[in-house]
């Protein structure tokens, strides 16, 4: 696995790219609704054990809540972090409703962002749904307000982040034994 710091500028252009590839997507896909999934992790590394790890059940489980009403066409593991866009024939109200209840119920789903995006790329959000905000990962605090006031440091972040990925392996694999 390359875990390497990335730059600002493959930041961004990991952004710019992304669009092209939803709006790519959609134009293939007339009349389609559009999910995007990545991983949430603060700093330079973006790749590391911990959010591969999320990435798999971020994919699981959105392929487990809507079956056989979505289908993957793409997934990246980049440097610049994990990237899956699947097709949903579904209304995008309706999508992000799903995808709104995989982020507030799975273990690990504070950590993952899935995007919904309507037929003309339009970017369906929680608050056109009347959602709250999402919650930071170490207090109840809206997560951008500690996000842009820097309440809490990259390492309690992180050592929160893995916490919850060891939690989640655990239980994962005490509930698979007989």
């Amino acid at each position: 696995m390359e875990s390497r710091p990335i730059t600002l500028s493959e930041l961004l252009e990991s952004r710019d790219n992304r669009r092209a590839n939803q709006l790519r997507i959609l134009n293939e896909n007339k009349g389609a609704t559009l999910i995007v999934a990545t991983v949430v992790i603060p700093g330079n590394v973006k790749r590391t054990d911990d959010s591969l790890a999320i990435a798999a059940a971020a994919d699981k489980a959105i392929k487990e809540r809507f079956g056989a009403k979505i289908k993957n066409v793409l997934s990246s593991d980049l440097p610049t972090g994990f990237e899956s866009y699947y097709i949903s024939a579904s209304a995008p109200v309706e999508t992000k409703a799903l995808t709104v209840s995989i982020e507030d119920t799975h273990p690990l789903g504070r950590m993952m962002d899935i995007d919904v995006f309507g037929p003309e790329g339009n970017q369906i959000s929680r608050a056109d749904r009347g959602e709250t905000a999402r919650k930071c990962l170490l207090c109840d605090n809206d997560a951008r307000i500690c996000m842009r006031a820097f309440t809490h440091s990259q390492e309690e972040l992180l050592d929160e982040i893995h916490r919850r990925v060891v939690m989640w392996h655990s239980s994962c694999s005490s509930s698979s034994e007989p």
